[in-house]
Formats: C-alpha cells, sequence, structure tokens
C-alpha cells in the first residue's frame, strides 16, 4: 500500500513514485489480429498441440500475469476470442491491424497506459515459447526494472519482449509494420537478452506447421 508520505517524498524530489518490486504491475500483450496472408489462413486459429496457437498464446501469457492479460484481437476477431474464453483478462478490437503489427502493439500498450509499469509483448505465433523463459524475463526486469527484457535467437533479438513503463509512449505510437524493433535499437544498452533458441520457431507459412509437426 502507497502511503502519502512515500508519494510526498517522491514529489519533493521531482520524481514520480517507483512501486517496490513485488508489487510492480506487469501486463500481458498477445498479438492476434493479422490476416496470416502468407499462411494462407487465419494461423492464429490453427490446430497445434491439441489446442490453436492463439489459445496457447493466451494460456502462456496468463501463466504469468493471470488477470492482467490482454488479446490483441482483429481479423475473424469474434472467432479469435471465442477461441480463448474464458478469458482471464480482456480483448482489444485493433480495427486498423491491416495497417500492419505497429497498429496492434500500440493497441494493446495504450489499453494498459495508466495500470501498467511494464508489458510484455507475445506473439501468437510462436508455439515453443515456454513459462520458464517468460518467468525469467520477468525476474530480470523486477532487478532492473529500467531494462527492456529481450529474447536472444539465432544471432538476433526479438520477441517475447518485456518493456518496461519509460517505453510506453514511443510503443503507443507505433504504426505500419515495422513492430517494435525500432524502440530497441534506440535502447541500447537498456536492452538486456535472454538467450532461448526455440524462440526461432515461428509459423510464418504452412510448411513452418508441417515441419514442427
Amino acid at each position: 500500500m502507497v502511503t502519502d508520505r512515500e508519494l510526498d517524498a517522491a514529489a519533493e524530489h521531482g520524481r514520480q513514485y517507483e512501486r517496490p518490486a513485488a508489487e510492480r504491475r506487469l501486463f500481458a500483450v498477445v498479438l492476434a489480429a493479422g490476416r496470416g496472408i502468407r499462411f494462407g489462413a487465419t494461423k492464429q486459429l490453427v490446430p497445434y498441440g491439441g489446442t490453436c496457437l492463439v489459445t496457447r498464446a493466451m494460456q502462456l501469457a496468463e501463466s504469468i500475469c493471470a488477470d492482467r492479460t490482454v488479446l490483441v484481437a482483429g481479423h475473424e476477431w469474434p472467432s479469435v476470442v471465442a477461441a480463448c474464453r474464458p478469458l482471464q483478462g480482456f480483448f482489444v478490437n485493433n480495427t486498423a491491424h491491416d495497417a500492419g503489427m505497429g497498429t496492434s502493439i500500440a493497441c494493446g500498450v495504450s489499453s494498459v497506459l495508466e495500470a501498467a509499469d511494464a508489458v510484455l509483448l507475445l506473439l501468437a505465433d510462436q508455439p515453443l515459447i515456454t513459462t520458464a523463459h517468460l518467468q525469467r524475463m520477468e525476474t530480470a526486469w523486477r532487478e532492473s526494472p529500467d531494462t527492456i527484457a529481450a529474447t536472444v535467437y539465432s544471432g538476433t533479438t526479438g520477441p517475447p519482449v518485456l518493456f518496461p513503463r519509460r517505453d510506453f509512449g514511443d510503443l503507443a505510437s507505433l504504426r505500419g509494420d515495422q513492430g517494435a524493433r525500432q524502440v530497441l535499437a534506440r535502447a541500447g544498452e537498456r536492452v538486456g537478452g535472454i538467450t532461448f533458441e526455440d524462440a526461432a520457431v515461428d509459423i510464418d507459412v504452412a510448411e513452418d506447421l508441417q515441419r514442427l509437426r
């Protein structure tokens, strides 16, 4: 519980009050709004491992953040949302999803601007991501709340990515299909990489899923 004395002390030093590590609020944002043009179908709804890709991604997000989860839907959104019910958190409909992933990131982050201290961005098409990996990312952020915790695989840095509050403005203003790479590039030494090679497996075309199966 934040006391008036703590708020006053923070204001006196010209800064916002920062919650203790255990009280900082992490929200998960699952990006599942695209058409899957290269896949040839709504790939979020494609069966894998006894469920569908978007259902698995949401269950993974909820294993870390429980009701602090956001599903960003768009293309065929009623079916995508139905596949994830019952939702512990909530969903938002990105009506501009055809403009690219940047709009989905902006939509999801904007929905939690006032509530979150950090956001964990996940894709619906990385089926080998584990709860243990996401827990390592959360731990890295709680130990260093200004750090961007990003996944390292196959010589690159990418999703899942955990962004602290200081990056919310840049994320909420994203447009087009560039995603969050430009935000990562500007962050420089604030980016902490956590290696997880299975993140390299993403479902882009139908052959990717066939190989994985």
